[in-house]
């Protein structure tokens, strides 16, 4: 397989499997461009490349800025704007780590925490209802607690915490 291929396949599957990850496959698609790109690209390339609009490269670009995993660079004397993806894979998995547990983790925690302030506490649906939202917190906050760790650990000390947890 020649690089290009290699570089076409990468970007086209990531962005199939990020949909199963709950992930807009256009914005994983401009991310592996970015990724496997050894330059800093233009909207008007990443358009280009993955034949895309530019209100939609634009909006995925924005997107990967505020998960922190994209930045734009300047070439001096262009007055376009340029992008680059954070190539670090161990930062990429922390930071998207904590964007979505800030998304995902946090807003079910303080959802699951509202659904027990329940009026009439004592009658017993009531209690079974409430034992049921304490426990579904007790797993989301084991969630958060392992995401925590990931996010503020480094490589070798996570490896090592995660596989005690799984003893």
């Amino acid at each position: 397989m020649k690089l290009s291929e290699a570089k076409e396949k990468y970007i086209q599957t990531w962005g199939t499997f990020a949909t199963n990850w709950g992930i807009n496959r256009t914005m994983a698609q401009v991310h592996a461009l970015l990724l496997a790109t050894g330059k800093p690209l233009s909207t008007d390339e990443v358009m280009e490349q993955l034949e895309i609009s530019r209100g939609n490269a634009n909006m995925n670009l924005r997107a990967l800025m505020d998960w922190g995993i994209v930045r734009k660079e300047f070439i001096k004397g262009d007055r376009k704007e340029y992008f680059v993806a954070e190539k670090d894979v161990w930062f990429l998995f922390k930071q998207i780590t904590k964007e979505r547990r800030k998304r995902e983790i946090e807003p079910v925690i303080s959802f699951l925490e509202e659904l027990k302030n329940i009026e009439d506490k004592d009658s017993e649906g009531a209690k079974e209802f409430i034992k049921l939202m304490d426990d579904f917190s007790s797993v989301t906050g084991k969630i958060n607690n392992i995401m925590d760790l990931a996010i503020k650990s480094d490589d070798h000390w996570l490896v090592g915490k995660i596989t005690n947890l799984l003893k």
